[in-house]
């Protein structure tokens, strides 16, 4: 590569111009955090519940756009999110994060889940990684110390997934699905495998470096099935796969994170990178449809064909990696692809618009809301982020 690719400044602009702005409007000046929900009119409804995931990411998002541009209003915005998270959704009594709050701030549902606890640690390392906060040093810390007394079982070799305030176990309401009620997930374990890649980065204790290297394991040893080149969804507590569900934006975020992990703890078990590259193959053969699009998920026979927003930002991260390691043009022509899918049919040109969730064949919009609990700048400003500096790395190099 001797010149930076075309979508560089393209996808700069999203970031920047598009997606960032969208969520700064959203500060809640009134009772601190971010308005809950945007509805499919780009309605803001400030009485909406407040996520704690979905703050979280808010805090993640701008505390990662400050570190990369230094632009400190992107600073401010962090910063009112970890008030929040502080003030707000963190459990003075029993500890952890709660679920939810009201749109003033007050518990709503004060159970404790292990993915968002994960959430927690990654959105409070990122900020301290921007800021220098020692508070959210402090705080990571602690929610990762909860996270592996309470919420790792050694018996199974796996992380719990939900627990009522007291940290009483639960069943797993939060994070099932496919008519099951799952003990373990997939889902809830490459989550905490991102959030300790970062804690790791700014606090290279030997003891976070170890769970590193348990929870590749666990992906790779319990998880990973090479045959068909995915990780299981959901096991129960005899680590028993409890649905045929193939996943492809898990499985090509997972690529990428897995890969995160290994640079990040500098771990150099080779069937890691395999696992990497076999996940990543496997989404590019079965996942990728005519339009340029991936699909959402495969169960049994039956495809679920939809466009989903998070899904085709991940898969630009996790193809781009695949590049970087291989040297495979194919890899880097399926991130272009993709790009020109979403910026043609995902990317929302109204004013005032973000991405919609999903859209179908068609191109026609889903009508789900712009902004709630589970969607938030997260995964595609983080896209963003992560294909501006690879693609700059890149050009360096070349």
């Amino acid at each position: 590569m001797k010149t930076l690719d075309p979508i560089f400044n393209e996808i700069r602009k999203e970031w920047l111009d598009h997606i960032l702005p969208f969520w700064a409007r959203l500060m809640d000046e009134a009772y601190g955090g971010y308005y809950g929900e945007v509805d499919a009119s780009l309605t803001a409804k400030p009485l909406a519940p407040k996520g704690c995931i979905a703050n979280s990411r808010i805090l993640w998002s701008f505390a990662a756009a400050y570190r990369v541009t230094g632009t400190e209003d992107y600073r401010k915005c962090a910063s009112h999110a970890f008030s929040f998270l502080t003030e707000r959704l963190l459990d003075p009594e029993f500890g952890g994060l709660i679920w939810m709050a009201d749109y003033e701030g007050n518990v709503l549902d004060a159970r404790k889940h292990i993915y968002n606890q994960a959430f927690g640690v990654y959105a409070l390392s990122e900020y301290f990684r921007a800021t220098g906060d020692a508070d959210a040093l402090k705080l990571a810390q602690e929610l990762y110390r909860t996270i592996e007394t309470v919420g790792y079982d050694e018996q199974i070799g796996a992380y719990r997934e939900e627990f009522d305030r007291e940290w009483n176990e639960q069943p797993n309401e939060m994070l099932s699905g496919s008519g099951v009620v799952a003990d373990i997930t997939m889902n809830t374990h490459i989550h905490v495998l991102e959030a300790y890649t970062t804690l790791y980065r700014i606090w290279p204790d030997p003891q976070v470096r170890q769970s590193l290297d348990r929870l590749l394991s666990i992906l790779h040893d319990r998880m990973f099935d090479a045959e068909l080149g995915r990780l299981n969804v959901f096991f129960d507590k005899n680590w028993a796969s409890l649905t045929d569900v193939t996943s492809f934006g898990h499985d090509i975020e997972a690529s990428w994170l897995i890969q995160d992990a290994i640079e990040a703890a500098e771990l150099s078990n080779p069937n890691y990178k395999q696992m990497v590259l076999a996940l990543a193959r496997s989404v590019s053969e079965h996942a990728i449809q005519s339009d340029g699009s991936v699909m959402n998920e495969q169960e049994g026979g039956r495809l679920d064909t939809t466009r989903i927003w998070w899904v085709q930002a991940e898969a630009m991260v996790g193809f781009l990696n695949a590049y970087e390691l291989t040297g495979e043009a194919g890899f880097l022509e399926l991130v272009r692809k993709i790009w020109s899918y979403t910026s043609g049919k995902l990317i929302d040109p109204r004013p005032g618009g973000e991405w919609y969730w999903s859209v179908d064949g068609q191109g026609n919009p889903d009508g789900r809301e712009i902004a709630g609990p589970w969607k938030c700048p997260y995964h595609n400003s983080r896209f963003c982020i992560e294909v501006l500096l690879r693609l700059e790395r890149l050009y360096q190099e070349a």
